[in-house]
């Protein structure tokens, strides 16, 4: 899979600037310098997907340009919460976005970062979507879905276009949870709970059946971060193993 080749392809006219240019100068410096040691490697990520529930219906109520310009706030907030816990952008969908966190830039908490962004946008999108409540009587909400698992990293380029393979449903499942939300929530599925659950409130929402997928999946709704900032608080929280310490009498 490619990065968003053509940045003239993001909700028909709007035009967004090719990716190096809107990457932070830091985050971009990162991704270049550790790009080499990582091409071929398999990696575990994180991947956000995220979309406009009711895209089409706004479409066809509201002027192209009025359209347009929602859209060009909304791309502004996903960009910026996104990069703000080093995510990187994978493309575009028009309507949405894909993002994976763990690669190019190594994270071994690339779920939990992905969490953090995933809740970062919904609380940036709230008063932009009251805007667009008042302005254009528009009901504004994103449906957000996050699945972690293993892909191949491939070339980045000088442009930060990255290529790269994902290794079976990493990207698809991601794409699924993000179908199966409800407008407004995030979802996200067991991998990603697994790695997240000591950091996040989240709710099961049992097995779902998903496109694609002879077995139901497990679905939970991220709900919001917990007080637990780190893995010994997590381990704290859970209960450390007690550590005892064995008296033995040696011989003389």
């Amino acid at each position: 899979m490619r990065a968003a080749s053509d940045p003239n392809q993001v909700n028909g006219s709007h035009r967004l600037l090719p990716a190096h240019t809107y990457t932070p100068k830091s985050l971009a410096d990162k991704i270049l310098s550790t790009s080499k040691s990582l091409e071929g490697e398999r990696k575990l990520v994180t991947v956000l997907v995220a979309d406009v529930a009711g895209y089409t219906a706004m479409s066809e109520k509201l002027d192209p340009e009025e359209v347009h310009q929602i859209m060009d706030g909304c791309v502004k907030i996903l960009m910026e919460e996104i990069h703000k816990y080093e995510g990187t952008i994978d493309k575009f969908t028009g309507d949405g976005v894909m993002a994976l966190f763990g690669a190019p830039v190594a994270h071994e908490d690339h779920a939990q970062r992905a969490c953090y962004a995933a809740l970062g946008i919904r609380k940036a999108l709230e008063p932009f979507a009251d805007k667009v409540k008042k302005e254009s009587k528009i009901d504004f909400k994103m449906r957000v879905g996050l699945n972690s698992g293993p892909v191949i990293v491939g070339a980045v380029g000088r442009d930060l276009r990255m290529e790269y393979a994902a290794v079976g449903e990493t990207v698809n499942l991601a794409s699924r949870m993000q179908t199966l939300a409800h407008p407004g929530t995030i979802l996200v599925s067991r991998d990603t709970h697994k790695m997240a659950r000591d950091f996040f409130k989240l709710k099961p929402l049992g097995k779902k059946s998903v496109k694609g997928k002879e077995e139901a999946v497990e679905a939970y709704e991220l709900l919001e971060a917990t007080q637990v900032a780190t893995r010994i608080e997590a381990a704290i929280v859970r209960g450390l193993t007690r550590f005892v310490v064995e008296t033995r009498k040696w011989p003389s």
